[in-house]
C-alpha cells in the first residue's frame, strides 16, 4: 500500500508522532503486503528506496510505530520483534521450528465469557490467540516468510 505524504502526515499526526519521509518509506514497506516482518527484511527492502538508512532507525521506527498504535508487535515465541500491519482482530499460528507466523481470522472464541473467567486485575482488552504448531520440513523450504522485494529477487 503505497500513501501520499498527505495521507501518511495525517496518519502520523493523528498518532502524536512526526511524518517524515523515512518513517513513510519504512511503514509502506511493512504494510505493503500482509506478513510478519522482521526489522531485517523490512531493512532489505527500504533500503533499496533510502540507501542511507541505518538498520538502528528501522528498529527505532519500529518501536515508534507499535508503541503509538500503527503497528502491532507479534508473539513473543518469534525468534527476532516481528511487526504486523493488520490491526483488525485475528490470531496467530507460530511454527516452534522456524518460527513463521501466520494469521488465522476467526470468532471462535467467546471473548466476553473468557473476561469474565480472567484472573483478579487483568482487564482483557483484545482476544488474540497465538498457537503453536510444527510446520513441515517440505512447507518450510518453499515458504520461508520473506518480504515481498526479496520474494521477487529469489524467484
Amino acid at each position: 500500500m503505497r500513501l501520499s505524504h498527505e495521507q501518511f502526515r495525517e496518519l502520523a499526526w493523528k498518532h502524536g508522532m512526526a511524518a517524515t519521509h523515512q518513517r513513510k518509506i519504512i511503514f509502506e514497506a511493512v504494510v505493503a503486503s500482509p506478513g510478519h516482518y522482521s526489522p531485517e527484511q523490512i531493512y532489505a527492502a527500504v533500503k533499496r528506496r533510502v540507501p542511507s538508512v541505518s538498520l538502528a532507525t528501522i528498529y527505532n521506527n519500529l518501536r515508534l510505530f507499535v508503541e503509538n498504535g500503527l503497528l502491532r508487535e507479534v508473539t513473543p515465541h518469534a525468534s527476532t520483534l516481528r511487526v504486523d500491519g493488520n490491526l483488525n482482530s485475528h490470531h496467530h499460528l507460530v511454527c516452534t521450528r522456524c518460527k513463521s507466523v501466520q494469521d488465522i481470522t476467526c470468532d471462535f472464541v467467546d471473548f466476553k465469557r473468557l473476561a469474565r473467567h480472567a484472573p483478579g486485575g487483568f482487564d482483557l482488552t483484545e482476544p488474540l490467540i497465538e498457537y503453536l504448531a510444527s510446520v513441515s520440513v517440505v512447507v518450510q523450504k518453499t515458504q520461508r516468510q520473506l518480504h515481498p522485494s526479496e520474494k521477487r529477487n529469489h524467484a
